[in-house]
């Protein structure tokens, strides 16, 4: 009797780069990135997808990385917060955020940056949240991120430092 295959063949498409890797069928998404691709932007914070520092885009929706295994995710197209500059031109997001100090430590940047990526596109596609005002918008219509809209939608993603304030008025300000 052969023993199991414990890896598979896997390519992930990361930051509009091929990266043809063998993984460990328990390795994450996460531990992709940060351990086999050397790319530390997305952090492992709880490593039980509860606060968000680990937020990457897969195939243009948020996700939470920690908990994505990387041999089911074969063929996907990841953003990472690497990914979201132009060369040396820094995305709208991560301007904003420094604009209006929407980091503090900075642990949490990179998911939240991430997250409001994923978070803004939906909104823009009728999306609607938990507080989404029934007559805000028709069914598909972009949904209006008010400062309720923005931190219900951001909820998923914690600061220790307590920047929330910033984050809200940053993401508010390219949202416009």
């Amino acid at each position: 009797m052969a023993a199991p295959q414990t890896t598979s063949p896997v390519t992930l498409h990361v930051n509009g780069v091929a990266h043809h890797r063998e993984f460990d069928h328990r390795t994450t998404v996460l531990d992709a990135l940060r351990e086999h691709l050397g790319l530390t932007g997305a952090k492992k914070g709880c490593d039980h997808a509860q606060c968000g520092a680990c937020t990457v885009l897969v195939d243009g929706r948020r996700a939470n990385s920690c908990l994505l295994l990387a041999v089911a995710h074969d063929g996907a197209e990841i953003t990472t917060v690497e990914g979201l500059a132009e060369g040396d031109a820094l995305h709208p997001l991560q301007e904003a955020f420094l604009e209006h100090d929407g980091f503090q430590c900075g642990y949490c940047t990179p998911g939240q940056l991430c997250s409001a990526v994923g978070m803004i596109a939906e909104a823009g596609e009728g999306a609607p949240s938990h507080v989404t005002p029934l007559a805000a918008a028709p069914p598909g219509a972009p949904v209006p991120l008010s400062p309720d809209e923005i931190r219900e939608r951001m909820s998923g993603n914690l600061c220790r430092c307590g920047a929330y304030v910033n984050i809200v008025a940053a993401i508010g300000d390219v949202a416009r």
